[in-house]
């Protein structure tokens, strides 16, 4: 399992590109990185899980080796949506499971009233990055691309901070330059924001059977927000989804920070492999 393919997808703007270990004729399961990452956010976890599945991790537009969408739209999460049914449909996957960490599992949590703040923000940033078209990328030594990542993620940890460089730079005489779009610099360029009785409404419409493994010391510590506000609107969340999917939902809490999926993975690798051998999805007809 610690052999893999890279596969290329053509969409209208380019290329999805993605990277797959496994056989063809195992059960697929399509793998989502979080935001700002990239495919290598799955190498150390994928080949701890059971081998009878054909797992594939895709780039998100405008990350990894994935070519960025167009100029002068920003990045909205159902872009996101549209590139994992392409992918799928490339594929002819009509069903197949989900790993996803982080963004790539984003079903939202914010409330509806700062939606036009959100929006207007998203618009401010476009028009921002804009202006710098043209003008030349930063070219960073790697050492110092490594220290300003590590910086700016402050969880991830040298050793994988350089596994996901690896696929997110270019090397270029002078040094490094960062393969993802400026456009996603922002947050409010892609994550959507909706309401609780939205949340409620979509996890109705939900036929499978969802595992949630959250890191004790997560996303909390990650984004240093102010004490309480995630964690309360993360519960609100998960109150949600439970009472709605009820026994077709399973939570675990595991040790580790929002990267314990890469520093740690044999943390997960049991628990998402039963998952998977117990709900697997039908083999693709090829």
């Amino acid at each position: 399992m610690g052999v893999f393919s890279e596969l290329k997808f053509s969409v209208p703007w380019g290329h999805i590109a993605a990277k797959a270990w496994g056989s063809l004729q195992g059960s697929p399961v399509l793998c989502l990185h979080g935001w700002l990452d990239n495919a290598n956010s799955f190498d150390r976890l994928i080949p701890l899980l059971p081998q009878k599945f054909y797992y594939v991790a895709m780039d998100f537009g405008g990350h990894g080796l994935s070519s960025h969408h167009h100029p002068g739209f920003p990045y909205y999460q159902q872009n996101f949506v549209n590139e994992v049914c392409r992918v799928a449909t490339a594929l002819k996957w009509k069903r197949f499971s989900l790993i996803a960490h982080s963004f790539g599992g984003v079903v939202g949590g914010m409330e509806i009233h700062n939606l036009l703040t959100y929006r207007r923000r998203s618009i401010e940033h476009v028009f921002q990055v804009e202006a710098k078209q043209g003008k030349p990328r930063n070219v960073v030594r790697p050492e110092e691309m490594l220290q300003s990542f590590l910086k700016n993620n402050l969880q991830v940890g040298e050793e994988c901070g350089k596994l996901l460089l690896e696929r997110g730079t270019t090397k270029v005489p002078e040094g490094l330059v960062l393969n993802r779009d400026r456009r996603l610099g922002m947050p409010e360029n892609h994550f959507e924001l909706i309401s609780k009785d939205q949340l409620a409404y979509f996890c109705k419409k939900i036929q499978a059977r969802i595992l949630m493994v959250k890191a004790t010391q997560g996303y909390n510590y990650y984004r240093k927000v102010k004490e309480g506000e995630i964690e309360e609107s993360m519960a609100s969340m998960l109150n949600v989804v439970k009472s709605t999917l009820k026994e077709r939902y399973q939570y675990v809490e595991i040790p580790g920070n929002h990267y314990v999926h890469m520093r740690e993975p044999e943390h997960l690798a049991r628990i998402v492999g039963n998952f998977l051998e117990s709900n697997p999805a039908p083999q693709a007809n090829l």
